[in-house]
């Protein structure tokens, strides 16, 4: 069966999605190809029910950084993923949920020297990266306000290495 398209006929199964998609190749966990044939039969579709049910689940747009309150009076800048603050050698970014980071710099590392650096890494993205233009914007008026207001601090935690 041919099914048209701007491009005139084209042969082959419908497309699964209303979106531009592409194939890809992943070795799984057997819990985890369980776990997608509970929410589709069909494993492309349960992937993207389980991405799209994460996205909501969040609560936040993925531009979005935000302050997680950890005690009383006390919380934490948390960011998403974002390859451009890779780019930054003494920024490191710490998975603490899916898709959630805690940034840690040097012992010393000054919040100036760390809005600087991203002003610095938001112009080159810009042009490189310009869908993580959003977050990184989000990430220094967050920081900058929180500077100029006297509410940011920094405190170290404890690494341990593990070989």
């Amino acid at each position: 069966m041919k099914h048209a398209t701007l491009d005139g006929p084209r042969a082959g199964r419908p497309p699964k999605f209303d979106e531009p998609s592409g194939p890809v190749t992943v070795t799984l966990p057997d819990r985890t190809l369980d776990q997608l044939r509970r929410i589709d039969d069909d494993r492309a579709k349960a992937i993207v029910k389980a991405v799209n049910a994460f996205d909501r689940d969040r609560g936040t747009a993925p531009e979005e950084t935000v302050v997680m309150q950890m005690a009383p009076g006390t919380g934490i800048l948390v960011v998403p993923a974002n390859r451009s603050l890779l780019t930054i050698p003494w920024l490191k970014m710490i998975e603490i949920a899916p898709a959630r980071y805690l940034l840690t710099t040097l012992p010393g590392t000054p919040i100036e020297k760390i809005e600087l650096a991203l002003l610095d890494v938001l112009e080159d993205a810009r042009y490189s990266t310009p869908q993580e233009v959003p977050m990184l914007q989000s990430l220094r008026d967050k920081m900058g306000g929180l500077r100029r207001g006297n509410r940011i601090s920094q405190a170290e935690i404890l690494f341990v290495d593990i070989d």
